[in-house]
């Protein structure tokens, strides 16, 4: 690919000047190689933009990441990982800042702003991709994988990759898939079969497919803003929620809702992903060490993410919280009621939901 002068000194989000003045004043971390992750480091070092700089070269490029979780999260400091290793790769052509905490919006904001070359890179919830592939609700069916094995069986072969190249008409080019753990409910009384659901108040996400999953449990749904479920729950207006173990000990859903149930109803990944726009500018060489790169970081990302479910889940059982558990003949309960939730949203893709299933079977 015959590079032109103009793009090579493209700069998203930054003037050339600053690039340079940037690089610059990076010079400590000049020439030193990016820090492997030990995976037996309980808490391996924070990365940061400063630590993605590993050479001292003046950029070609200056591209734009936006996450919208804060510096210290699995999918933040993967993306870290990932603007450390593209850095290195390429010995200082390309740098790529990341930009945590929503800076640059939202995540359907931030997509529809990578779609059309505004920003380059996006790490978003497979949830928040719908709209750009019918294909995608396939993978986030309630009660579709059997474990987090059988998920990354699908995700990283054949279906996953289907699911993934939907998105390319749309100026979306995957990367990778990023974990975001499984959602599990929890309430303030115990439950521990489909008849215990019944009646009950359930916070859900603003999300449709969420509150017709909660409904055919014979729950009533009711939709919350994340940062308002505990007084939800804690004034009465909710019976209990749903969601992974970092987030139940983050926000300390423990103390008003401390029954928590290990039914594994969904589990959505994450998608690491570039603009169409930026990705044709490159060349086969630097699009080969950016896909090379975002598979590192997504290991690194998995990593980071189950070590921090394992210390929320440890923290909270120490503070009182009580795991439930179903029986087999439970949780087969709680699948079947699904068939209609299936039928509704992934009607024209039911052969590659038998395929999924037929896969966790094996």
């Amino acid at each position: 690919m015959k590079k032109n002068k103009t793009f090579l000194k493209r700069v998203s989000a930054l003037s050339g000047a600053a690039a340079i003045l940037l690089s610059v004043c990076l010079t400590g971390c000049a020439q030193q190689p990016a820090p492997e992750p030990s995976a037996e480091a309980a808490q391996p070092p924070l990365l940061t933009n400063e630590t993605s700089v590993v050479s001292d070269a003046v950029p070609e490029y200056v591209f734009t990441y936006a996450e919208n979780q804060t510096e210290d999260y699995p999918t933040t400091q993967g993306a870290y990982r990932f603007a450390q290793l593209v850095n290195e790769r390429t010995q200082g052509r390309i740098q790529i800042r990341v930009y945590a905490n929503a800076e640059l919006g939202d995540e359907q904001s931030t997509i529809e702003q990578l779609r059309f070359g505004g920003i380059d890179f996006v790490r978003c919830s497979l949830s928040t991709m719908s709209p750009y592939s019918g294909m995608a609700n396939v993978l986030m069916l309630p009660y579709l994988y059997r474990d987090a094995d059988h998920m990354w069986a699908v995700l990283e072969g054949e279906i996953g990759q289907k699911v993934a190249d939907s998105f390319v008409d749309a100026g979306i080019v995957p990367l990778c898939w990023y974990d975001a753990g499984v959602r599990n409910f929890y309430f303030k009384s115990p439950v521990s079969s489909i008849e215990d659901m019944k009646g009950l108040v359930i916070r859900v996400q603003p999300n449709e497919m969420m509150e017709d999953m909660v409904r055919l449990l014979g729950a009533d749904a009711i939709p919350v803003n994340y940062e308002d479920v505990y007084s939800a729950i804690q004034q009465g207006s909710a019976d209990g929620a749903e969601n992974n173990w970092s987030s139940y000990d983050a926000m300390q859903h423990d103390k008003v809702a401390p029954y928590y149930l290990l039914d594994e109803h969904m589990r959505v990944p994450e998608l690491q992903m570039v603009s169409a726009v930026t990705w044709n500018l490159l060349s086969e060489e630097d699009r080969k060490i950016i896909q090379e790169c975002s598979s590192a970081s997504a290991e690194y990302e998995r990593m980071l993410w189950t070590a921090r479910e394992e210390e929320a889940r440890a923290r909270v059982l120490s503070q009182g919280c009580t795991e439930l558990t179903l029986s087999g003949e439970e949780k087969k309960k709680f699948h079947d009621a699904m068939e209609p939730l299936y039928l509704k949203y992934c009607e024209n893709y039911m052969d590659i939901v038998e395929q999924i299933r037929e896969m966790g079977a094996e």
